[in-house]
């Protein structure tokens, strides 16, 4: 199979999403040489689960299917542009490259007249930005504390695993 034939089968996807109660039409594939070992779409309102994205998913399924958290060598196909947490998550586990269909901009305009109750939307550009800046540099205000308490848990942690 080649890409074209891996991002149908993410914009299949999409399209079970979009006929599914809860779900949005988002929907992705992870590749590992060759064929398909993970798959998933967007159900983040069925499953009252904010990271529920396609590649989420897909990363999920893909992690399970493979028994690892290492995604090195894989890729994944999106029937949209992947946002920031979609990107981070993908990052995280290692995948090695990226095929999408529709563009951010692409999806806002044709999304823009979905209702607040049925797609909560943002500003994805801001959240771009804003995903690599440190705890409250963004939106979100933070306040740090008992650093020593949580440092000594991660440091027991490292020597029990050393």
């Amino acid at each position: 199979m080649d890409d074209d034939s891996f991002l149908r089968r993410a914009i299949a996807l999409s399209a079970q999403a979009a006929a599914t109660p809860g779900s949005e039409p988002f929907g992705a594939v992870v590749v590992k040489g060759g064929r398909v070992v993970g798959e998933g779409f967007n159900r983040s309102r069925a499953r009252l689960d904010p990271t529920s994205h396609g590649e989420t998913e897909a990363i999920r399924d893909a992690c399970a299917n493979l028994a690892t958290l290492d995604l090195d060598g894989c890729d994944l196909y999106s029937s949209c542009e992947p946002c920031a947490l979609c990107v981070a998550a993908m990052q995280i586990v290692g995948i090695g490259r990226v095929v999408y269909a529709a563009s951010l901009a692409d999806s806002a305009a044709a999304l823009a007249g979905v209702p607040r109750e049925k797609r909560r939307g943002g500003d994805v550009a801001a959240l771009r930005r804003e995903a690599g800046a440190p705890i409250g540099k963004g939106r979100i205000p933070a306040r740090q504390a008992l650093v020593a308490e949580a440092v000594a848990v991660l440091e027991a942690w490292a020597r029990a695993s050393g």
